[in-house]
């Protein structure tokens, strides 16, 4: 994009221009395979998987270019297409394979297919499509991808999230035997006990690692979020007017949980605060973690404005040591993850972090530092040392890519 360049060398930042370049072009050159019948199929990175979260987020930023290019509205509506597949498929999964090959993790303790790489229920997994679907609408008037299949993939998710506000009646188990502790559920597979609380149960964080308590806040706001959306597409594009209304309800009984249950007062500072997981018996956890959603995303996920009063207490505590992820280097200093190693910071968070702020020069900062930690890859991986970003893990990971893309273009304003 010639305009990314002319507009970073101007502010005298050429090293953005060329990450950007990297990035920009890496994800749809080497992610995406277009199947004969006009779907996409779009691997992580170096795990030759689909993710319904990470391919919304890869390709995401494609839209600034599918705002005057049918060819990338259709692209992005073929991952659309694609999505809603694999949710009729298997609606707890979160990563499918192109073919029903039986690659991935088939021995897992759970009804696993062919067709699934890896069978984890995460509730942004639901989430990230209609997402993508809604941006796609919104930003370019496109409307071919509200088919009967979006529906019946919508119908799947409310059904989910409403089977889920009940999770002790749920077929759902997970177990993974000879991992690591986060990557199986606890009591036999059904995860720590939780009471009712209008939210939806993840047996998973966006992390792919277990829920300490079952209702992850971030992914109930997201969930919220996405269920407005839902309303609206569904009211003008189907004649379900019923359906519209359990969607409305869904919506209000999950975002009424959250403030019931997910604000909690701070006992050091005495200010009401969001919690990272509940379970509606009492328990709760205060940290944050590095994938998305997360808590600092609320107001990229669009739950609530960057100024608001709980979002600005909760986001001082995750940006500070009291957080249990926030790691501070020679290097940088951000949130990392249970599932990547203690002192190991995201260049997701980050970039999330520059997203959310309010000052472009914070944003500057953080494009500086995500740019200057590639270890000379010219690639965002995963995580990397706070003392030594030559110790990095994952050679190629594109939603961490894109979401570099995302900071800068939302810097240059252009949206």
């Amino acid at each position: 994009m010639t305009l990314i360049d002319e507009k970073t060398c101007a502010i005298g930042k050429e090293g953005w221009g060329s990450q950007f370049q990297n990035c920009f072009s890496d994800t749809l050159l080497r992610t995406l395979n277009i199947q004969e019948d006009g779907s996409v199929y779009l691997v992580t990175g170096d795990i030759p998987a689909m993710w319904l979260r990470d391919s919304t987020a890869q390709i995401q930023p494609y839209l600034v270019l599918a705002q005057t290019n049918e060819i990338f509205q259709t692209l992005l509506a073929g991952l659309v297409q694609k999505q809603c597949e694999y949710i009729l498929i298997d609606p707890y999964a979160n990563a499918f394979n192109e073919a029903p090959n039986g690659n991935g993790h088939q021995t897992d303790k759970t009804a696993m297919s062919p067709w699934v790489w890896e069978r984890k229920y995460e509730v942004d997994s639901l989430c990230y499509p209609v997402k993508l679907a809604y941006l796609l609408f919104e930003q370019t008037g496109y409307t071919g991808h509200f088919n009967e299949s979006f529906l019946q993939a919508a119908k799947e998710i409310v059904r989910v999230f409403r089977q889920e506000q009940h999770h002790e009646s749920s077929d759902y188990s997970f177990e993974r035997f000879g991992a690591r502790p986060e990557d199986t559920l606890t009591n036999d597979g059904r995860g720590t006990p939780v009471g009712y609380t209008g939210m939806t149960w993840s047996g998973f964080r966006p992390s792919d690692d277990a829920c300490r308590y079952g209702y992850l806040i971030p992914a109930n706001m997201f969930a919220v979020v996405i269920l407005t959306h839902l309303e609206e597409l569904v009211a003008r594009f189907y004649q379900e007017e019923l359906f519209v209304q359990e969607i409305s309800r869904l919506r209000d009984e999950i975002r009424s949980g959250i403030e019931q249950y997910g604000i909690v007062q701070d006992e050091q500072t005495g200010r009401k605060m969001y919690a990272y997981e509940v379970d509606g018996l009492g328990n709760y956890t205060l940290m944050d973690d590095a994938n998305v959603p997360s808590l600092l995303s609320a107001p990229y996920l669009g739950y609530c404005s960057k100024e608001d009063e709980l979002y600005v207490n909760t986001r001082e505590f995750l940006l500070s040591p009291r957080n249990p992820y926030y790691y501070t280097g020679s290097v940088a200093s951000g949130i990392g993850s249970s599932h990547t190693p203690d002192q190991y910071i995201w260049p997701i968070a980050l970039c999330i972090q520059g997203l959310t702020a309010t000052a472009k020069d914070e944003k500057a900062r953080i494009l500086d530092i995500v740019a200057g930690t590639t270890a000379g890859t010219m690639q965002c991986h995963e995580s990397f040392d706070v003392n030594d970003e030559s110790r990095y893990t994952r050679e190629w990971f594109s939603w961490s890519n894109m979401m570099f893309c995302q900071l800068l273009l939302d810097y240059l304003d252009i949206r």
